[in-house]
């Protein structure tokens, strides 16, 4: 197997820290890089399809919320882990450009709900796309039981720390309140 950068690293701090396990860090040091590297290319597939990378997630949050693709302003918020206020900036900017549309609660002419635009749903499946295609040729390099034997490996340590709110979905499979819980009307 040809030599990488971690090699190297760890060639370098295992002179300068005698006890540190090389395993250990080369494992994680290798994942850290992996994410590293998925994030940027995120970054960049929706820079390359005129998208910040918090208007793809927000797109792709409502993209997850079932066939109508709408979903309350708390519900947005609950998702992506910020607050109420900050979301209505986001809203803004992508209702702005078509990407979205806001639509009156019934019933409640004070609340709202958003709606992902024909367009909206367009450049959010570009982007996720051309990101998805970088996962999937990282993981070509392993064979598909190497890719079965990792996946595995993976949800062993994950389930080491994993907890309900680690990672959210954007409404549950039956429809109607989000995977925390809340109502649709927020």
């Amino acid at each position: 197997m040809r030599e990488d950068s971690v090699d190297r690293h760890l060639a370098h701090w295992g002179k300068e820290i005698p006890d540190l396990d090389p395993l250990v860090e080369g494992v994680i040091t290798r994942m850290q890089l992996l994410v590293k590297h998925l994030k940027q290319n995120r970054s960049s597939s929706a820079e390359a399809h005129g998208l910040e990378v918090h208007e793809y997630e927000t797109l792709h949050m409502l993209g997850g919320c079932g066939p109508d693709h709408r979903a309350s302003p708390t519900e947005i918020a609950t998702w992506l882990k910020m607050s109420p206020a900050a979301i209505t900036g986001r809203l803004d900017a992508l209702e702005r450009r078509g990407f979205i549309r806001r639509l009156p609660v019934p019933g409640d002419r004070r609340k709202v709900i958003a709606e992902l635009t024909p367009a909206g749903r367009r450049a959010w499946r570009e982007a996720g796309s051309a990101e998805g295609n970088e996962e999937a040729r990282l993981l070509a390099v392993l064979k598909p039981a190497e890719q079965q034997q990792l996946a595995g490996f993976l949800r062993r340590m994950l389930a080491e720390v994993d907890r309900p709110d680690l990672l959210s979905t954007p409404k549950d499979a039956r429809g109607g309140a989000d995977a925390q819980g809340g109502a649709t009307d927020g």
